[in-house]
């Protein structure tokens, strides 16, 4: 009896796990301006960007860590193959003298 209980608890565990994965959203398939909307609404963003492709899109440096700056993050969209949809993180590197 334990042993069914653990094996549906696990099953359900690993339906959840794969519906989450499934939810990220394909920027590519919106317009430029729902785009930009969809990350100003989420703030920070994984999607994807083509069909194997993704990243993380942030909407301003608050997403960021402290030691982050931002960089445009251009992407193909539906009716613009140059939408700048958002924000990437990156590592300031700046040099040191």
């Amino acid at each position: 009896m334990r042993s069914i209980a653990g094996t549906v608890i696990i099953a359900g565990l690993t339906v959840l796990g794969a519906s989450a994965a499934q939810a990220r959203p394909s920027l590519y398939t919106m317009t430029c301006s729902e785009a930009k909307a969809f990350i100003k609404s989420k703030g920070a963003v994984v999607a994807n960007t083509g069909p194997q492709t993704s990243a993380r899109i942030v909407a301003n440096a608050s997403y960021c860590d402290r030691m982050q700056i931002i960089k445009a993050f251009v992407g193909k969209t539906t009716d613009n193959p140059q939408c700048q949809i958002g924000f990437r993180c990156a590592n300031d590197q700046m040099s040191v003298e």
